[in-house]
């Protein structure tokens, strides 16, 4: 496995670039039969849900079966790393390479400091108003609505929030005041258009119980290594096809047309940056047994012979 930091053209660290090889299958696997997911580690069922027929949504179902694969982060690590988010990637990708019932499998990926969920909040919606309102409720059963919360990537906790005076969130309330709070592991899964938080439920409820913005790491798989050369070529094949028009014009109109790169140029930087930073969809594997076996564990899971409804 190899990793390597992601910065934009001014040198501004964006993420770390995990290139994992040599893991076909995840620990914590996402399975498919239809219009229905399993979300398993290491055969335990976390996460069943069905996309309705309008696509409008997604009823889910969570298990009290997903264990982290983070150890508990201790207080003077969080504030040894405060204000390091490249250092606290380098840590979390340890233990996503390291532990065999993480979402790693084979390809490129992005653990990224960077977050689409940062960017819509209001400004005159508190931390608190805005991180409460996207978290996914309900427990054990509840519905992701696509059709209210379109593109908005709602976050879907694994296991129950933490009420505000659990004992892990008033220790993280305390971390969140003094800017120390470690980052909150998300995973973008496509399928569900949401992100599921991989590690730290205690430390989301603790910044809204504080009303202060949690620091994020979020996890995406980005371009295959096997495309990335072609798309590479694709890049830098528009960018020479762009100053061969421009040139093309200058001959015909003169110099006072410019030669392309000052347009070109930033065009070629963001596609490259895009090969590296881009989320993918998320890889899925046929359940085996299709519908009739993920019935099987809805039934057993659940104990309701209708569910979903």
């Amino acid at each position: 496995m190899q990793r390597s930091n992601v910065t934009r053209d001014d040198g501004a660290w964006v993420g770390l670039s995990l290139d994992v090889q040599d893991r076909r299958r995840p620990g914590l696997c996402l399975f498919t039969a239809g219009p229905r997911l399993l979300l398993s580690q290491l055969s335990r069922p976390v996460l069943l849900a069905v996309v309705d027929e309008q696509f409008q949504g997604v009823d889910f179902w969570r298990t009290d079966e997903y264990r982290s694969f983070v150890p508990p982060l201790r207080a003077d690590v969080g504030r040894a790393l405060a204000g390091s988010p490249e250092r606290w990637a380098h840590r979390f990708a340890q233990y996503l390479i390291g532990s065999p019932d993480s979402p790693l499998h084979e390809g490129r990926w992005l653990l990224s400091h960077e977050s689409p969920l940062q960017r819509w909040r209001h400004a005159d919606t508190s931390h608190g108003e805005y991180w409460g309102s996207m978290l996914v409720g309900g427990h054990p059963e509840g519905y992701v609505d696509w059709f209210l919360h379109s593109h908005s990537w709602e976050v879907l906790p694994l296991r129950p929030m933490p009420d505000a005076d659990d004992s892990r969130v008033k220790a993280y309330r305390r971390q969140a005041r003094e800017g120390t709070l470690p980052p909150v592991l998300l995973w973008w899964v496509s399928g569900l258009d949401s992100h599921l938080i991989l590690d730290g439920h205690a430390r989301p409820a603790a910044a809204i119980a504080e009303s202060v913005e949690p620091p994020l790491l979020q996890l995406h798989r980005t371009v295959p290594r096997d495309d990335l050369a072609a798309r590479i070529d694709e890049a830098v094949g528009f960018y020479e096809d762009e100053l061969a028009r421009f040139a093309d014009l200058r001959t015909i109109h003169g110099p006072t047309v410019p030669d392309g790169a000052g347009t070109a140029g930033p065009q070629l930087v963001r596609l490259l940056h895009d090969l590296n930073t881009a989320e993918q969809p998320t890889w899925a594997w046929p359940l085996p047994g299709g519908p009739a076996q993920w019935r099987r564990i809805a039934v057993e899971v659940t104990t309701r012979q209708n569910w979903p409804l």
